[in-house]
């Protein structure tokens, strides 16, 4: 014979067998945090030196470009070198912009958003 108390009705399972899921959610979504804050920490040091290095070949492009509008200034005045360089440099940017523009993925964000509920409400 059982006793009353090894007897548990369906709703106490129920009820634990809820706890126990989200207690599991719970420690899954602990986990992610942890494992993206340790991969996040790990490119710091890596990002920063980008980011210096960019700044060092902005100030020497700007240096590279001064010293061509001053070598120019002996075959034309000044102000030409200045617009004749800025020019150059304008038309390269923008077709480098289009190009960039024109590969970029199109990202319908509802749509996205609609995939992303349908896989957690799963």
């Amino acid at each position: 014979m059982t006793s009353a108390n090894d007897q548990r009705s369906v709703f106490s399972v129920l009820r634990d067998i809820g706890q126990n899921l989200q207690d599991l959610v719970r420690s899954e979504v602990k986990l992610v945090k942890a494992e993206t804050k340790a991969v996040a920490h790990s490119y710091v040091a890596p990002v920063k030196l980008l980011a210096a290095g960019g700044i060092i070949l902005l100030y020497g492009g700007g240096l590279l470009l001064l010293s061509l509008v001053h070598g120019l200034s002996a075959v034309m005045p000044l102000w030409a070198s200045y617009l004749a360089v800025g020019a150059v440099l304008s038309i390269a940017g923008g077709i480098v912009l289009g190009m960039g523009r024109s590969r970029l993925p199109v990202v319908e964000i509802q749509e996205e958003v609609k995939k992303l509920t349908k896989a957690v409400a799963n």
